[in-house]
């Protein structure tokens, strides 16, 4: 890869943590970094097969699980029994709305909502370190709005 080419958000993560970019990892990596979803290892595998269609399916499944365990990317459950993934964006922190009809993934953050976690975290005699939050729910009806 030429010097001059900007490596991917989830690439220039693996380099921070030492990892070794093979041009697969460097290609699931820049696909990952480019999903505007939370994509399944099948989902992410037929992106970059159009990319590079010699990338096994085997070759992302252990991809995803090096990247899950040096802290690149989360793994999540949206209810689906597929495991989905995003970025660790520890500068974006958000929550996820799942519509449990269509199965699309709202993310959001909410204010309120972040100060009555760590008010509820310390009526409890806690400091909040580390949480995560999915709602699941239905389009409203419109007679419901």
């Amino acid at each position: 890869m030429p010097d001059d080419v900007l490596e991917s958000r989830v690439a220039q993560l693996c380099i921070e943590k030492g990892l070794k970019m093979t041009e697969p990892r460097r290609i699931i990596a820049r696909v990952l970094s480019d999903a505007d979803d939370h994509p399944d290892v099948e989902a992410l595998h037929e992106r970059v097969r159009r990319v590079e269609p010699s990338i096994s399916i085997a070759t992302v499944y252990r991809t995803m699980k090096l990247f899950e365990e040096s802290d690149i990317v989360t793994k999540r459950d949206f209810g689906d029994g597929r495991a989905r993934y995003e970025e660790s964006k520890a500068e974006y922190h958000h929550h996820h709305l799942i519509d449990v009809t269509s199965g699309e993934v709202f993310e959001f953050y909410n204010e309120e909502l972040e100060q009555l976690k760590i008010r509820i975290a310390r009526e409890h005699g806690y400091k909040l370190v580390d949480h995560h939050l999915e709602l699941f729910g239905v389009p409203l009806a419109s007679d419901e709005e």
